[in-house]
């Protein structure tokens, strides 16, 4: 690696630093972040020796942005450093604490000049899997919004309207569900509830989708909405009614936003050709299989052994070691959104595979707690599906959950 770039990326410009390996800075620029900034900064690269044949590494904080894109669909290889491992680098070259733009990108580009080998370039993803990433993310996103809209407007109700609170308490869904949105949005408050008919009640519940015990599930609502509660002033609960409408507004658009990119990114991903693999594990349904693709992407080569997988899923533990002291524990620096995904995935897999219920039945039965359990389930069957990507098969219970065998007891003749 003769001649190594760094960039150090801004909303609105670039500062460029190109170095050779002696640490010599052979160029610097500073670009918009246009076409315009990305042709100049293309054509210092080719000053300094850039070519099709050997292009130039180039080191960035980020993973995104159009300038990433443009960079990585020229075949160049990319790497998103850490900007916390940046400042530990500005250490090494000054330690008077002083800091810019420049400075920042020399920093970047002696990091590759010197710790290449000890850094991973981006991915070299499909586009059907960076388009699935971005579906996927926007969708667990969505997912989220829903969950804190629920929330704040779950908070709300309880402090005037407990009722439809507990109309709906035994419900999966709860308030996020169609049947309670839509009749909330009838009776916003309790005063209207206690006015509302059985008419009404049921053309709301029909309207939600309910098919079946329709009257049944009338009376039901109308006798627990018509329940003699305590109630607020009639000028504050309007009030509180009105904000109710709000609150429910944001609601619907979340849970509309989050079922129609579930759509898209479940037909999305039943294009890639490693979604039948995905698949075929045990508590990967269409929309987890794709939040999984989406993090560890379809270059095989990204991930040398399960274990570099494991560390990036935040499954595998970190060991703490000095002197005589010796700790163990989970690992708090790894992808989020893997993580989450892998506690929904062991989760599912205790009921679909035996042998997932008695790993985790064993690791229970040495100590492990719920979620050590559960990340150690994960830890399992993610090197297991790194296994099955690498070589390219379906998952095996009976291969992938081997029984422990008895020691056999021999008698002295």
């Amino acid at each position: 690696m003769h001649v190594t770039c760094g960039i150090d990326w801004a909303e609105d410009h670039h500062d460029i630093a190109v170095v050779d390996t002696d640490a010599r800075l052979l160029g610097k620029l500073r670009i918009g972040d246009d076409a315009t900034g990305f042709q100049d900064l293309l054509r210092l690269l080719a000053e300094h020796g850039d070519s099709p044949e050997d292009p130039i590494p180039i080191a960035i904080e980020t993973s995104r942005g159009l300038l990433v894109a443009c960079l990585r669909a020229s075949g160049r290889r990319v790497y998103a450093i850490n900007p916390m491992a940046v400042a530990r680098y500005r250490d090494r070259h000054a330690v008077s604490r002083k800091k810019s733009d420049h400075q920042d990108a020399v920093v970047l580009a002696n990091i590759l000049r010197t710790d290449a080998e000890l850094h991973r370039p981006l991915p070299d993803d499909s586009d059907l899997v960076r388009a699935i990433a971005v579906l996927a993310r926007a969708q667990q996103d969505t997912v989220w919004d829903r969950t804190r809209a629920h929330n704040r407007l779950r908070s709300h109700l309880r402090e005037y309207y407990p009722a439809i609170l507990e109309a709906f308490a035994d419900k999966r869904e709860r308030l996020p569900a169609r049947e309670a949105r839509a009749i909330l949005a009838v009776v916003p408050t309790p005063g209207e509830a206690a006015c509302l008919t059985r008419s009404r009640l049921k053309a709301a519940v029909t309207r939600a989708g309910r098919q079946r015990r329709i009257d049944a599930e009338t009376d039901r609502l109308l006798e627990v909405l018509r329940r003699t509660r305590l109630r607020r002033p009639g000028l504050v609960e309007a009030a509180m009614g009105r904000q109710t409408l709000a609150l429910l507004a944001q609601l619907d658009a979340a849970c509309q936003a989050c079922d129609d990119l579930a759509r898209a990114t479940e037909e999305l991903f039943l294009q890639h050709p490693d979604a039948e693999i995905i698949t075929s594990f045990p508590g990967l349904a269409v929309l987890t299989g794709a939040r999984i693709l989406a993090e560890i992407g379809d270059d095989h080569t990204r991930f040398d052994t399960a274990r570099d997988l494991k560390a990036c899923a935040g499954s595998a533990p970190v060991t703490r070691e000095s002197g005589r002291s010796r700790r163990v524990s989970h690992r708090r620096i790894k992808n989020s959104r893997l993580a989450a995904t892998g506690r929904h995935w062991a989760f599912a897999a205790l009921t679909a595979s035996p042998g997932a219920h008695a790993h985790y039945n064993r690791r229970r039965e040495t100590g492990d707690r719920y979620y050590a359990a559960l990340r150690h389930l994960f830890n399992r069957m993610i090197g297991q599906l790194h296994h099955c990507l690498t070589t390219h098969q379906k998952f095996d219970e009976t291969t992938a959950f081997t029984p422990p065998t008895k020691p056999q007891l021999t008698t002295a003749a």
